[in-house]
């Protein structure tokens, strides 16, 4: 019999075009379809300011917790993909307005800096919109080289992200 290693894994989710919460919830549920991975947690949904220079709608944000027995490049690879049959189009412009946008935060302890993939995700510990929904989910989650998810929120400023009601 082979045994199968799980990983942990975190996917950020945010979206702002064509009912955001709705993009956001598809979004969440799919990533239930993607091979040798289940979705174990689900944060709320969040409101938060746009990121970047562009004028643009408030993004709805959330994360979720995997098991996988993907490795990183191909877990990546399936998020791109699963973004693209979500309607995603990608934007014109850096940090634009999106559909749909999933981000690979982190992947078990692993540690990489590569063209393609680098992880965990840079700019993980100065953005409140990835760190407020990671922490309701799993606050004492280690950061490779980064640190602990609870600290890490602590020293951002959180106003504008905010909890939405069902």
């Amino acid at each position: 019999m082979h045994a199968t290693r799980l990983v942990p894994a975190y996917v950020a989710l945010g979206s702002n075009l064509d009912d955001p919460r709705t993009q956001v919830r598809r979004a969440i549920d799919a990533l239930g379809t993607l091979p040798a991975t289940r979705c174990v947690l689900r944060s709320s949904l969040y409101r938060s300011p746009p990121f970047g220079p562009v004028d643009q709608p408030e993004f709805v944000n959330a994360v979720a917790g995997l098991l996988t027995e993907l490795e990183p490049a191909p877990m990546l690879a399936a998020l791109k993909d699963l973004e693209s049959r979500l309607g995603r189009a990608r934007p014109a412009v850096r940090w634009g307005p999106r559909r749909i946008d999933l981000d690979l935060l982190v992947h078990g302890a692993t540690r990489i800096d590569t063209e393609g993939l680098r992880l965990p995700h840079p700019g993980i510990a100065e953005r409140a919109f990835v760190l407020v929904p990671l922490a309701e989910i799993s606050p004492d989650l280690e950061v490779p080289g980064v640190g602990r998810v609870r600290t890490l929120l602590a020293r951002v400023a959180a106003e504008g992200v905010e909890r939405l009601v069902a």
